[in-house]
């Protein structure tokens, strides 16, 4: 039975910030992994480039069996609604699961006080605060770079598509860093720079 790792997409979620993250999963995983989507709902979810992704399932239904969660940023985190992914991510947490989250996503753990206590990022620690207000104590954890991993929980700000990608798939431990690093190098850099990542 292959490991999931499952993707929450909300309305208006930002296109790019899985799109290297799935694949490099599915890729890399050799075939031990598959990803799935999860949503508030099961009618298709519009991003904002103009897909529309159509949710494997909702956060009721979603499988308890899991290797990760990944937040997938957006334009919705602000919103009501999101709230209700809350118990999703606190399974991860609770199972010692991989968590991430990207951009908005990232600062949707800091209104959840998931940050105090790691090493972390996002897009702007001043808008992270206003945002989060009381529940958010992990000012000093805050590290200004593109994606950072502390124990199980990763977090990017909204450019880090890439960097986002590394992390968590380090975090998962599915391939040897130097694959990871192998892959991650000619993403970065271009084929005409680095040779092509075998499989």
């Amino acid at each position: 039975m292959k490991k999931v790792v499952l993707f929450v997409i909300l309305d208006k979620y930002s296109d790019w910030e899985g799109a290297y993250l799935a694949p490099f999963i599915v890729a890399l995983g050799q075939g031990e992994y598959t990803v799935k989507t999860v949503s508030l709902t099961k009618d298709g979810v519009r991003s904002i480039g103009g897909f529309t992704a159509l949710p494997d399932y909702t956060i009721e239904s979603a499988p308890t069996d899991f290797e990760g969660v990944v937040l997938v940023g957006g334009m919705s985190w602000r919103k009501e609604e999101a709230r209700q992914v809350m118990p999703l991510v606190r399974a991860a947490l609770d199972k010692g699961k991989v968590l991430g989250a990207i951009c908005d996503a990232a600062g949707f753990l800091g209104t959840m006080g998931v940050l105090n206590d790691v090493r972390h990022t996002g897009n702007d620690l001043n808008d992270l605060k206003q945002w989060a207000g009381d529940a958010y104590k992990g000012e000093e954890k805050y590290i200004m770079q593109h994606a950072v991993r502390d124990k199980n929980i990763v977090t990017a700000n909204g450019t880090a598509a890439l960097e986002f990608a590394r992390e968590v798939i380090l975090a998962l431990g599915a391939v040897p860093e130097s694959k990871i690093t192998e892959w991650y190098n000619f993403y970065k850099q271009g084929c005409y720079d680095v040779a092509m990542p075998s499989m």
